[in-house]
């Protein structure tokens, strides 16, 4: 299972293009031929649009007794402006025809039933309606009328939904030093959108982004500086630290590094007093969160044997064994 802190930060916000606030949909993980492993970030939308959908569509979903979500084809018709059934009913088919030629099960996608209404005076009437997964409401986004606000909303909705579904599954199998490579890359690459942040509040690189660093560890690790970290995982002169952790002080580290890089631009905080006492207090609160789940706090999580970078050196001979002739 993906420690909780993790499955927050696939939902968090940084800055990208045009410095306006995106949304990380999901991020996949790929080893590389070179033994240099990526995450691909993909579907970035705009925060608002993503909040609107969730409070629209999360209010007309529906969960079964197996724990299943699902969604009704006639909540969705006033939702996604149409009219009539029957008009909504031919985006219907041409989803179910997409998801049969992307070789899914449609039924297990389209589940269609018929209910009972109530038409006046006592009397009853049979109508034909469908229970719709994330999938099926995706493929039917995806056929609707692109012209429609609400059609684009829905695409955005449901791409998210089904990729970060993607992404918990898959994350679900990877291994130990697969999480770590992973989470350690992201790591890098936030730690880059970090400084950048840092640096718009006043604080210059060198000596006072260290600073500012150790701040964040203190308020993470109850009081410890980097060095104090270095120390007491036992390190060598020139290892680094993050290279080696594990996944699920990892996965702190870089809640705390997106949180703070959000909360530094949300809040446009300016000068180094004020951005160092941020990465203080968001490290404490992420500690707390720690404590409040009775999780180990990260200074007596265990330090792993083998370092990032033997990590990926395994992997790349490993990659190269697998290119060998068959003799």
């Amino acid at each position: 299972m993906i420690p909780e802190l993790t499955l927050q930060l696939t939902r968090s916000n940084i800055s990208g293009i045009n410095k306006k606030p995106l949304h990380i949909a999901t991020a996949i993980y790929h080893p590389g031929g070179s033994g240099n492993e990526r995450i691909d970030i993909m579907f970035f939308f705009d925060n608002e649009n993503i909040e609107h959908g969730e409070s629209l569509f999360d209010s007309i979903k529906h969960v079964n007794e197996y724990g299943q979500e699902y969604w009704t084809a006639r909540e969705l018709i006033p939702i996604l402006e149409y009219n009539e059934y029957r008009f909504f009913k031919k985006v219907i088919n041409k989803a179910i025809d997409a998801c049969e030629t992307s070789n899914n099960n449609a039924s297990e996608h389209f589940v269609q039933v018929h209910e009972m209404i109530e038409i006046g005076h006592g009397a009853k009437r049979k109508i034909e309606n469908y229970r719709l997964s994330r999938y099926a409401c995706y493929l039917i986004a995806m056929n609707g009328d692109s012209r429609k606000e609400a059609i684009a909303l829905a695409q955005t909705y449901f791409a998210v939904k089904t990729r970060q579904q993607e992404l918990i599954e898959n994350y679900d199998r990877l291994s130990e030093d697969q999480r770590r490579l992973e989470i350690r890359h992201q790591i890098l690459e936030h730690n880059k959108s970090l400084a950048d942040a840092a640096h718009n509040a006043g604080v210059n690189q060198g000596i006072e982004y260290a600073v500012f660093q150790n701040y964040g560890y203190m308020g993470l690790y109850g009081g410890l500086k980097a060095a104090d970290i270095h120390t007491r995982k036992g390190l060598k002169k020139g290892q680094k630290i993050l290279d080696y952790m594990g996944s699920t002080e990892l996965a702190a580290n870089l809640f705390r590094a997106t949180q703070t890089d959000e909360k530094l631009r949300r809040e446009n905080i300016k000068g180094k007093e004020a951005a160092n006492k941020t990465h203080f207090e968001v490290g404490r609160a992420v500690r707390q969160t720690i404590k409040d789940l009775g999780g180990t706090m990260p200074e007596d999580l265990p330090t792993p044997d083998r370092s990032i970078n033997q990590l990926k050196l395994e992997q790349k001979k490993l990659l190269k064994e697998d290119k060998r002739p068959f003799s």
